[in-house]
C-alpha cells in the first residue's frame, strides 16, 4: 500500500531582540518577546503516514514534535493514523535559537501537507503551544510581532518585518544547555516592566522606521536587563569588544546562551567591523560565525 509524504520546514532565530513583560490592549499583563528570525537556521520534516495507529519520530529525543503530530493528526485527520515523523535541522539544542519550536511548526506543517489541509495561523500556534508549553514568535514572517510566548497571543503585530541585521554570534555557554521549559521565568520588578513600555515604543519606531542603531539600542537594553536573570560573565568582555569595533548593539538569547553583536548590513565599513571584531574576539578565545538575517 503507498502512503503520501508530507514535508514541512520552519526557521530558527537568534534569541530575542526584546523580552520582558507588555501590556495587551486589554491591559492586562503578558510576558512576551520579539524573536529574531535568521532564515538560514532551518528545520526540515517529513511525515510518511504507515498502516499503524501512533506516531514515532527521528530524532527520538524530539518529544514535542511528536507530541505536535499527534495533536494535529487528532485535529484534522479524519480516520486514525500513525506515521513517521523526520526532523533535519541545522538549529543548535538548547542554546536559545528556537530549536524546538521549528521542529513543532514543521512538524505541524508536515501533517497538514500531507492531510492536504490548510489552517489557519492561529490554529498552528494553538497546536505549537499545546505541543511544546511555549512558542516562539518566528511562526510569524510579516510583520513582526510581539507574542507572548505562553500563550499564543500577538501582544502587538508591527507595520513591517524586522529589519535585516549582520550578527557576530557566539555561542557564550561555560555551563550545559538552557531548557527553556525548565528555565524559572525572569521576575521583573515594577522600575522594569515600566523600561518594557519605553523600549517596546523604541522598538516599534525601530522596525517601522528601519532604524538599525534604535533597534539595536533596544536590543542592548534588553539583554542588560537579562543580565540579572540570566548572568552571561563575559558580557561587558563581548560588549567591549563590540563597542570597540562600531557595532550598533549587542543582543542575547534571553533563555539560552548565544550572544550576538549587531552590524548594519547597509554601512560599508560593517565588513572591516566585523573582520576586526571576530580577529579580537579570536585573540580573546572566542569562537564565532557570521550569521545575516
Amino acid at each position: 500500500m503507498h502512503f503520501k509524504e508530507g514535508f514541512g520546514e520552519a526557521i530558527g532565530h537568534h534569541g530575542e531582540l526584546l523580552q520582558g513583560v507588555f501590556e495587551s490592549e486589554s491591559k492586562k499583563l503578558h510576558r512576551g518577546l520579539v524573536s529574531l528570525p535568521c532564515p538560514n537556521l532551518r528545520s526540515k520534516v517529513s511525515f510518511l503516514a504507515n498502516e499503524e495507529t501512533r506516531v514515532s519520530v527521528s530524532p527520538q529525543r524530539c518529544i514535542k514534535a511528536k507530541r505536535a503530530a499527534e495533536l494535529t493528526l487528532d485535529s484534522f485527520a479524519q480516520t486514525r493514523v500513525g506515521g513517521s515523523v523526520i526532523i533535519t535541522s541545522n538549529i543548535a539544542i538548547g542554546r536559545g535559537m528556537g530549536s524546538s519550536t521549528a521542529d513543532v511548526v514543521a512538524t505541524i506543517l508536515a501533517v497538514l501537507d500531507y492531510l492536504n489541509i490548510q489552517a489557519s495561523l492561529d490554529r498552528i500556534m494553538q497546536i505549537a503551544v499545546a505541543a511544546e508549553t511555549a512558542c516562539d514568535s518566528t511562526i510569524f514572517s510579516h510583520p513582526a510581532v510581539l507574542f507572548a510566548q505562553r500563550e499564543g497571543l500577538v501582544i502587538e503585530a508591527f507595520k513591517r518585518p524586522i529589519p535585516n541585521v549582520d550578527l557576530i554570534s557566539i555561542d557564550s555557554a561555560e555551563t550545559e544547555a538552557v531548557d527553556t521549559l525548565t528555565f524559572t521565568p525572569a521576575d521583573y520588578n515594577q522600575v522594569e516592566i515600566e523600561k518594557f513600555r519605553s523600549l517596546r515604543a523604541l522598538l516599534r519606531q525601530a522596525i517601522n522606521t528601519s532604524d538599525l542603531n534604535l533597534l539595536g539600542r533596544v536590543a542592548t537594553a534588553s539583554a542588560r536587563i537579562n543580565q540579572r536573570f540570566l548572568r552571561n560573565p563575559h558580557f561587558d568582555r563581548l560588549e567591549e569588544i563590540g563597542l570597540r569595533h562600531g557595532a550598533i548593539g549587542v543582543q542575547v538569547a534571553h533563555s539560552g546562551t548565544v550572544f550576538g553583536l549587531m552590524f548594519d548590513p547597509a554601512d560599508v565599513s560593517s565588513a572591516e567591523r566585523i573582520e576586526l571584531s571576530t580577529r579580537e574576539l579570536r585573540r580573546s578565545g572566542f569562537e564565532s560565525f557570521i550569521v545575516h538575517t
